[in-house]
């Protein structure tokens, strides 16, 4: 039998497996059986995979489990989730729209111009919007439990997260502003 952290590793790649499905569902429904209100209830229901995911981190555990790093990827899977969603939901929605609904070519990513070091940056204060959920996150589910010494293999996902704030600003604003392209004229 495998264990509850081999579990929950399945189950976060479970939830990662179901946003793209529900979501390539969601896109189905609009484009190519022109279901609006299927497609945007498919939509809303995203978010409840993530509680799903919480809900079972949380109750796995106050059953006594002793946190592992799973139960940390839980909640930084959840504010990634919640910080990056509505750009993959967009850039999902753009390509489905070119390949399956005669709409218009998705644009690309900027690679000239100060356009690339304003999108680089926004994607880093999602990245830090990312971190500030997760870190909520955790700090509930050390709350709920209320037993350090269970919870306490948590506390390493701090260092983690501003470690990855940090790498992320240097090679993202910081990549594209050092490797900076002028436009042509």
């Amino acid at each position: 039998m495998p264990s509850q952290s081999v579990l929950l590793y399945l189950l976060i790649v479970g939830c990662e497996v179901a946003f793209w499905l529900v979501l390539l569902l969601s896109l189905t429904a609009r484009y190519l059986l022109h279901r609006e209100v299927l497609s945007r209830w498919l939509l809303h229901s995203l978010p409840a995979i993530d509680v799903l995911l919480l809900v079972f981190t949380a109750l796995d555990l106050s059953s006594g489990t002793t946190a592992t790093t799973a139960h940390g990827l839980a909640a930084v899977y959840v504010g990634f989730t919640i910080a990056f969603a509505s750009v993959a939901v967009r850039w999902a929605d753009a390509h489905f729209a070119y390949r399956f609904a005669s709409g218009p070519v998705p644009t690309k990513a900027p690679t000239t111009g100060w356009s690339p070091v304003r999108l680089e940056l926004g994607l880093w204060l999602r990245c830090i919007a990312a971190w500030i959920i997760a870190f909520a996150l955790l700090e509930a589910l050390i709350a709920y439990v209320g037993n350090d010494a269970i919870t306490n293999p948590l506390q390493a996902w701090y260092k983690f997260g501003f470690g990855c704030v940090f790498f992320w600003f240097i090679f993202g604003p910081v990549w594209s502003l050092v490797f900076f392209r002028r436009e042509a004229r």
